[in-house]
This record gives structure tokens, sequence and C-alpha cells, in this order.
């Protein structure tokens, strides 16, 4: 498992690839951890060289989030297999964690909601409902 870290536009983008299991979990909670820092940048995991997800992995995106939302800030992925897609259907997590199927798309509904809470209006992700902007950035009003 590799996992890349670069910033851009106040955005932080984690490109993941390999295998997120038992084995790597512990691993890849240390590498995100560390590449978010408590500044209330979103975070945008480009999951599209991911083969599997386990449930180790799965708790350290619930973590990732529950912890971004906390700073008003989100986590949003993209370009996920058809595997790993499943797995996020199955469990639910699609409708707390905004998924789009490219980079682009997913850059552009951060744009929006950054621009939504800029202008002070309710944002809304299409997956879970967006509360007024706190400091900038909306909150889910889905509780883990």
């Amino acid at each position: 498992m590799e996992v890349m870290t670069e910033r851009q536009d106040g955005i932080v983008l984690i490109r993941v690839s390999g295998r997120i299991d038992g084995a790597k979990a512990a691993e890849f909670d240390s590498a995100v951890s560390a590449a978010i820092e408590d500044d209330g940048r979103d975070v945008l995991m480009d999951l599209e060289t991911i083969s599997y997800i386990g449930t180790a992995g799965l708790r350290t995106f619930a973590k990732v989030a529950k912890k971004l939302r906390s700073g008003n800030a989100r986590l949003v992925l993209c370009a996920m297999q058809d595997q790993s897609r499943r797995v996020f259907e199955i469990t639910g997590f699609e409708r707390v964690i905004p998924t789009f199927p490219s980079r682009a798309e997913a850059l552009a509904f951060l744009a929006r909601e950054r621009s939504a809470c800029a202008r002070g209006k309710v944002a809304t992700a299409g997956v879970a409902t967006m509360l007024p902007c706190e400091n900038g950035s909306p909150t889910e009003s889905v509780a883990w």
C-alpha cells in the first residue's frame, strides 16, 4: 500500500494505492492522520488504484471523516473501483461520505461547497444534507 499526499487550492489530496487490509490498516491510518492537519482543509482521497478495502480500512475512513467534521472540513472520495464502491454501498458509508466517479467531479463539488459557504447558503452534498456553514465550511447532518 502506498499513500501520496499533496496540497492544492486549500484541499489535501491523498492518493492511495494497493490494499487496505488488516495488515496495512495501521500504516494507512498513520499516513492519513499525518497528512491531515487541524487547519480546516477539506480532504479528497483518490482511490482509483485501491484493489481492496477491509473493515480495518473502513474504520480509518470513519475516523478521518469524524475528525474533519469536528474541524468543519469534509472528507470526499473519488475514482473508486467497483469492488471498493460496493463495500461502501453495503456498509452505508456512501450515505455519509460523498463519493464521486472522478477527481474532477469531486473537486467541482468541493468548489461549489466552498462557494456556497462564502455566500452563507446551505449546501447539499447529494448524499447527506449539509447544514449552514460554520467557519466557512458546511457541516453534515449525519452523525457517526
